[in-house]
């Protein structure tokens, strides 16, 4: 093979490669987003349970507000 053709071969492969590890890159990015965005939604409802619990025990509300983060109007609707 002559120079241009080893380097149009090499070209292509870097192009390509280049993709590859971005397409990964971007898989992986949204994969995390995904989780963290899960791991959020798990703690809010967990922090709702704890909410009812506590008001099914008859703590006052800003005790509940204080330990759960949670807003009032949150949980007014619980």
């Amino acid at each position: 093979m002559d120079d241009n053709s080893m380097k149009y071969k090499w070209d292509n492969k870097n192009v390509l490669d280049y993709a590859v590890r971005e397409a990964v890159q971007e898989a992986v990015n949204e994969a995390i987003t995904k989780a963290r965005d899960e791991e959020r939604k798990k703690v809010h409802e967990e922090r709702k349970t704890m909410a009812r619990e506590m008001a099914k025990d008859g703590l006052p509300l800003a005790q509940i507000l204080k330990f759960t983060k949670l807003s009032i109007e949150e949980i007014e609707n619980l």
